[in-house]
């Protein structure tokens, strides 16, 4: 079970990051054209939303299946090395900010009026997290 979360888990990644990237640059896109902000450019918002709160809830079940997760930081030395303290508190912990203003930034987009303003808000909150989010990936781990 731990490993095909785990598997599940970095293959989501993708998605998420090519799903914030997506809006990122659409919502970009349509700050600088001044187009008008419709229901389709909010569902176009679901694309970075969904995957990512998803990711969310694979994030937490391994996070507490996996070794490298909430156990490890019982051991008393997953500060002392950063791969522990990576797997342990940082990359969970800034997944989670980053999901949270991926929430921020699409609740905000929904409550603005102004079009360019909700294209704003969508491509400075889900950018913030895309970079965020690609800063705490273990990348040793996900490429080898």
């Amino acid at each position: 079970m731990q490993t095909g979360l785990k598997h599940l888990h970095s293959g989501m990644a993708y998605l998420v990051i090519a799903g914030l990237a997506f809006v990122f640059i659409y919502a970009l896109i349509g700050a600088l054209s001044n187009r008008q902000f419709t229901d389709k450019d909010r569902k176009f918002g679901l694309i970075g939303f969904i995957p990512a709160h998803i990711q969310l809830l694979v994030g937490i079940i391994t996070y507490f299946v996996s070794p490298l997760g909430f156990s490890n930081m019982s051991s008393g030395n997953a500060m002392a090395d950063s791969m522990s303290r990576l797997y342990a508190l940082e990359h969970p912990l800034m997944n989670i900010i980053a999901i949270v203003l991926i929430t921020v930034g699409y609740s905000r987009a929904k409550k603005l009026t102004e079009s360019r303003a909700r294209f704003r808000s969508l491509y400075m909150f889900y950018g913030i997290a895309l970079i965020m989010i690609i800063a705490r990936i273990p990348w040793s781990a996900w490429l080898g």
